[in-house]
């Protein structure tokens, strides 16, 4: 059973009616007793009774007495900290020492931070005396409640001329000071900002004063101070320095942003910072002289050009700077060794020209036989040192750039520019793949040899004629094939395999081909090697690599000789053998691709020689001749039917280079229609076996690159016409610009068809009734 229980009594009873209310006389001891919390003497005081005497005057209707009364207390209190405290703090101006001018405004600062401390002390102490007004009357009246009013009056009544400018101009300077390299008292700055970002100035909605005064005045500062800084800087510093101390800048203001400044303020000060340090100076910095970009490259200064790409990040026009900056770079260094190339082969092309000219283009043009000639010499060094740049840059972006896909673009950009600028690339690098791909390569582990060719196919990316490429490539390939002279059979599949992966099937498969016969020629040794078992062998051993005209380079064709009987007949038995097995097959011999060996008798020893198939021919003329006997050029030249420019290599093999098997009438390195020539009896060496080297035709001349390009030619003419048959075909109808856009998409993998070469080859397929141009004049229809 519940028991009955009063109603609890309230605790502050309101005065009772026989009791008169005195609002005047509540209010005067109310008001003593605040001015006694304003002096810190509240330990004496009774809260009950205090709070009663607000109660009192709310219940009675004084609200606005009380409410009225306390502010005019809280202002008079704030006036009197003010000039108590505040205003015998302000700095004198008297020293331009910048310690004690930063000792001065810390003590403004903090006497600020006492008088906000001791003004929000009271004020809590006079909201919990308070609660009830706040409760019943402030609402009422839709007026602020006590702490509210309290921070208003302490805004209107500190936070004003001259208290204000003195403020704001102590915390503008104490950060200047800091700025200059001195240490300040952080701590008094951020108090000082706290009581800012408490107090809100009403104009807009939740903005703080600190937002309305503080905030402008150090950005302004700011601005005017790093405008200058940024001029001191570059008349004092170079690149590297200039970039470190805009780097600690930007750490510095952010470290102030953090500890003492709003976050708020971050933004605005950083966008300073980017504006006057970085984005007015990004090309300067780029381009000076003897410290910027270039010889920051040249002198693999990681560090600073990591610190120059984090930087430029930072702003918006910074990374398309640099990459503007960086791809000049890479096409200045390019075209210096383009130059270099030019410039050092410029001597032997002149040289090469006139002869051609004279009709004497021999051996002088390409190289003394035994060493290599100029051009291999300048393509080997091409790409070397395109290699060295591309491996230098590749650094620079992962280390420097942190692999960054903008900086890799204009890299990119810039490789496939310089090094297509160079009409020779294509040769340099298959001439590069094959010297990397010979046997005898001294200081190369085979694996060495794959990281260079690995690194060769990045340059050949680059490539846009890479048709060119594939006719320079598959002559060298068939050189090493035909001579034996391949690093190994595994190193040429691979170096395939990777040309297969960039360009496709149909890149390869001819050169594929050029391997299935190798093989198949393999085969068909040992078969002929058993028949003659069976039957009566040459005098002769000869071994034979039957080519496929389709898939071997066959610009052989017409250097063609008279073989003697001896080699006639060997070649006969050997041509009935095989016939026998393919019918309806023709054979084409070319000697110009063969090498012999032969054992040769001199009056000192004998010697095995190996040699070229025309010098074996050119040898044997002179087999039956005597001691003093010799042949005019001319007589060789009758008898074998030699081509003069391969006679005259031959010949220059035979009798100029390191083992003279020949004498030439009279002596001389080069070789004239007018020499005669007569077998060397006298040669000694002391080995048995001797290669004798023929003068090196790796290298086009004059002529032959001129073959060459129109050859090339010829072949993207066919290629762009199939192209346009194909698309045509498929399409049935296409605009002009459509049909030349979609012929250029699908043939760029191996050259850039020239826009007027296309429109050339759609008139052609029109004249043939493939095509028809459509009525609009723009557009064309596939005729079935």
């Amino acid at each position: 059973m519940a028991a009955n229980r009063r109603p609890p009594k309230p605790k502050i009873k309101p005065a009772r009616k026989h009791d008169e209310f005195l609002p005047e006389d509540t209010w005067n001891r109310l008001s003593k007793n605040i001015r006694e919390i304003h002096m810190h003497n509240a330990s004496s005081l009774s809260f009950e009774e205090n709070y009663r005497y607000a109660y009192n005057m709310v219940m009675y209707k004084s609200g606005s007495m009380l409410y009225n009364g306390v502010r005019d207390l809280v202002a008079e209190n704030v006036d009197r900290l003010a000039e108590e405290d505040i205003t015998p703090s302000f700095p004198k101006g008297t020293s331009n020492d910048p310690v004690q001018q930063g000792q001065e405004n810390e003590l403004l600062l903090k006497s600020l931070r006492r008088v906000w401390d001791d003004h929000t002390g009271n004020m809590s102490k006079l909201r919990d005396l308070l609660k009830y007004m706040d409760r019943a009357y402030t609402k009422a009246n839709n007026v602020p409640e006590i702490w509210d009013a309290g921070l208003d009056i302490f805004l209107k009544h500190i936070i004003r001329p001259p208290i204000q400018d003195h403020i704001l101009s102590a915390i503008v300077t104490l950060i200047q000071i800091e700025r200059d390299g001195y240490v300040i008292s952080r701590s008094a700055v951020k108090e000082c900002v706290d009581v800012f970002l408490q107090l809100h100035s009403g104009q807009q909605e939740n903005e703080t004063v600190y937002k309305r005064d503080v905030e402008p005045a150090v950005l302004l500062a700011s601005e005017k101070f790093y405008k200058a800084e940024a001029e001191r800087l570059l008349a004092t510093c170079d690149a590297p320095e200039f970039l470190r101390r805009v780097e600690v800048r930007f750490q510095a203001e952010k470290s102030r942003t953090d500890h003492y400044l709003h976050s708020q303020t971050g933004t605005p000060l950083r966008k300073i910072l980017e504006e006057h340090l970085l984005i007015d100076n990004l090309s300067t910095v780029v381009e000076m002289p003897n410290s910027g970009l270039d010889p920051m490259i040249d002198l693999d200064r990681i560090e600073d050009l990591n610190r120059l790409y984090r930087l430029f990040d930072m702003v918006l026009p910074g990374l398309p700077t640099l990459r503007r900056a960086l791809k000049a770079s890479v096409l200045r260094r390019g075209k210096e060794i383009n130059q270099a190339s030019a410039c050092t082969e410029g001597g032997e092309t002149a040289e090469a020209e006139a002869e051609a000219e004279t009709g004497k283009a021999n051996g002088k043009a390409k190289g003394r036989a035994g060493g290599p000639p100029q051009t291999l010499i300048l393509a080997l060094k091409w790409v070397q040192d395109v290699l060295d740049l591309k491996d230098k840059f590749d650094k620079l972006r992962k280390e420097a750039f942190l692999s960054n896909r903008e900086i890799e673009s204009a890299l990119h950009e810039a490789f496939e520019d310089f090094i297509n600028l160079n009409d020779k690339a294509p040769e340099y690098i298959s001439l590069f793949i094959d010297e990397n791909l010979k046997k005898g390569l001294k200081g190369k582990t085979d694996v060495e040899v794959d990281i260079v060719l690995d690194k060769t196919i990045t340059v050949f990316r680059y490539l846009i004629e890479k048709d060119a490429f594939e006719r320079y490539y598959k002559n060298h390939l068939a050189k090493r094939l035909l001579y034996g002279r391949s690093v190994s059979d595994d190193a040429e599949r691979g170096m395939l395999a990777k040309l297969k992966i960039e360009c496709g099937y149909q890149f390869t498969q001819k050169l594929e081909g050029m391997f299935q016969d190798m093989k198949i020629s393999s085969d068909t040794m040992q078969a002929y090697r058993k028949h003659l078992e069976n039957t009566t062998a040459p005098a002769i051993e000869i071994s034979v690599t039957v080519m496929t005209s389709t898939f071997w380079p066959m610009t052989h064709s017409g250097a063609t000789c008279v073989l003697p009987e001896i080699l006639t007949k060997a070649c006969k038995s050997f041509e009935q053998f095989y016939l026998s097995r393919h019918s309806g097959r023709r054979l084409k011999w070319q000697p110009s691709l063969g090498n012999a060996d032969v054992r040769v008798q001199f009056k000192a020893r004998k010697h095995d020689l190996n040699v070229s198939t025309f010098g074996l021919v050119i040898l044997l003329l002179f087999e039956n001749l005597g001691e003093n006997d010799f042949l005019t050029y001319e007589e060789i030249q009758l008898a074998t039917s030699i081509p003069s420019p391969e006679l005259k290599r031959h010949l220059q093999s035979l009798a100029c280079a390191k083992y003279k098997i020949l004498k030439k009438h009279p002596p001389g390195r080069d070789v004239q229609s007018s020499d005669s020539f007569s077998f060397n009896n006298a040669f000694t060496c002391a080995m048995q076996k001797i290669k004798v080297s023929t003068v090196s035709a790796n290298v086009e001349t004059i002529e032959e690159r001129k073959e060459t390009r129109e050859r090339i030619d010829e072949e993207r003419h066919y290629q762009i016409e199939a192209c346009l048959v194909r698309v045509m075909k498929d399409r049935k109808h296409m605009t002009h610009n459509d049909l030349v856009f979609e012929v250029t998409r699908q043939l760029a993998s191996r050259f850039q068809p020239n826009p007027q070469g296309i429109k050339k080859c759609i008139e052609n397929l029109i004249d043939r009734e493939y095509l028809e141009r459509c009525d609009d004049r723009k557009s064309y229809n596939y005729l079935a």
